[in-house]
Order: C-alpha cells, then structure tokens, then sequence
C-alpha cells in the first residue's frame, strides 16, 4: 500500500542527498545545450566531479526545436565522432550535410551526461559567481545559485552557494555568466573589447568554426562554450547546425580534464 508522505520523504531526502554532494565541484557547468552536456559527459567520464544547472524546467537548450520547429538538426562530418559516441542516429543529406532527429539527439545527450555521473539541476538561476584573490589575481570559484521562480517573480529571497575550481558559461546566446563577470567584478575577460560582445548576424559557415576557436578560459576560473562562446567574442550566429557546438564543449572538457589531471 502506498503511502504519500513516504513519496514526499524519498522525494526530499534523495533530492537533498543530491544537492549536499554537489556543493563542491570540480566544475559548475551553467546551462545545459549541447555544447554544456558534450562537456559534463566527458568531464564525468574522466572522473571529474560536475554538475550542470539549468534555468529552465527542460535540459536542452534550443536542440529541441531543430530548425523552426522542423524537429531535424544538420550537423557536418568534423561532428559524426561525436553522434556516434553518444549513439545518435544520423543520415548523409547530401555532399557532406548530415541530418539528425532533435528530439533522439537532445534525449541522447541528457541521458549520456547523466549516466556519467554529472547530474543537471533544473530550474536552478544563477544569480552570481563567488570570487576569490589569488596572488593578487581575481578567479570565479563558484556559484550562487537561486531557484528560477523565485528569480522571475523578482522576490527577495537569499541564494545559496556552489564552490568549484572552474565554471562553464554555456547559456548560449545572453551569454550570462561571462556578462556577470565582466559587469560586477570591475574587470575584462579576455575578449575582443573586454567585455560581452554580443553575436553577429547569421554566417554559419563562419559561425560555427569560431564557436570552437572562441571556446577557451575568458577570465581565471571561467571557459566559456557554444553559442555563448560567439556572443562574448562578437562572433555570427549559426542557426540549426550543430557540429560547432557538439565540438565546443568537447575541447573544454578535454583542456579542463588535461589541467585537472596534472
């Protein structure tokens, strides 16, 4: 016979059991597209301890619409490894265009990141980054971390707080995390001007090649990837193509891994 306040109790103990493991990270991964869960897979695959948090109720970002609502995505041959790696199913369109199901593709990437022990918190905003001096250098060394509805709803409710040795901006196009930075600790990230640029117009032939080359660490303890990468640097939009953004999250978590494992 079920009992309803044994279905409240394991809902609170086993989610609080989660949240109390997580308040010291490896990594805090902000936003959980693709580029964000390519990341938090490999870093859980290499024994990195990380978690994603997402604002909204559904993990994903705009994967999941493919190209306005056609719920197919495009991805491009230098990305097939990656399809392949998570089990995604894919099809050859024509001279080097590939087609994917956005639905199989985004479930296939949530899946995989969880199963390699990086979990995603949804509904979680991040309000602000802790930061710390070193050697008189200013790093982001973690998270503040507030529910979205309380956060929506403009109440005045104190947030709590994620330490981790470095953050991953992948709030795509806002780029949150990095205009944060840049606004509240009175300092530049190491882009174009300093500052968030904010993207360009559609050239995805352009776009998607500088998601990855703009995929790096903008400030001491913050990387940023994706579509946020484009906008910090001022760089196009690509649109329903997704191979920039699969291989984006794939070079940070190998340079993280790399440093990590020193």
């Amino acid at each position: 016979m079920l009992d309803d306040i044994k279905i409240s109790s394991a809902i609170i103990d086993s989610y609080f059991e989660k949240l109390k493991d997580i308040l010291e990270l490896d990594v805090a991964l902000v936003g959980a597209g693709p580029a964000n869960m390519v990341c938090g897979t490999i870093l859980g695959e290499n024994g990195i301890k990380a978690a994603i948090f997402e604002s909204k109720l559904s993990p994903g970002g705009g994967m999941w619409g493919g190209g306005m609502m056609f719920n197919e995505i495009v991805v491009q041959e230098s990305a097939l490894e990656i399809l392949e790696k998570f089990e995604i199913n894919y099809k050859e369109y024509k001279d080097g265009y590939y087609t994917a199901d956005s639905v199989e593709a985004t479930s296939s990437l949530i899946n995989k990141s969880v199963k390699s022990g990086t979990r995603i918190f949804n509904l979680i905003k991040i309000e602000d980054v802790m930061f710390r001096e070193e050697e008189e250098e200013k790093r982001v060394g973690g998270l503040v971390l507030q529910w979205s509805p309380v956060n929506h709803l403009d109440l005045h409710v104190d947030p709590l707080t994620v330490r981790s040795k470095f953050v991953v901006d992948g709030t795509g196009h806002p780029a949150e995390v990095c205009t944060l930075v840049s606004l509240k600790m009175n300092t530049k990230l190491n882009t174009i001007t300093g500052s968030v640029v904010g993207e360009m117009s559609m050239w995805a032939d352009r776009g998607e090649e500088l998601t990855v080359e703009n995929s790096k660490e903008v400030f001491k303890g913050l990387y940023v990837v994706g579509m946020a990468a484009n906008a910090a640097f001022g760089s196009p939009r690509m649109g329903p193509i997704f191979g920039g953004m699969l291989r984006s999250g794939e070079k940070v978590a190998k340079e993280i891994t790399s440093i990590l494992n020193k």
